[in-house]
């Protein structure tokens, strides 16, 4: 069941040490990605994230590109 991968330890980050991820992964290719809801999206992102919100995460981990780190907000 997908569903209870959701339930495995993360780490968490702060934004330093996301930047630091940043600045140490080659050509800076990570993968913002942005599970807060539409209206919240437009508001304002980091530029270049994905909108994927939480509720819909499950059906559309297909799309994530699992060779790159991956930091969530």
């Amino acid at each position: 069941m997908k569903w209870m991968q959701f339930f495995t330890p993360v780490s968490s980050i702060n934004w330093q040490e996301a930047h630091q991820l940043v600045e140490q992964t080659p050509n800076r290719d990570v993968v913002f990605l942005d599970v807060r809801q539409p209206k919240e999206y437009t508001r304002g992102h980091l530029a270049g994230a994905t909108l994927i919100p939480l509720g819909d995460l499950e059906n559309r981990l297909e799309e994530l590109e699992k060779d790159k780190p991956i930091i969530i907000y």
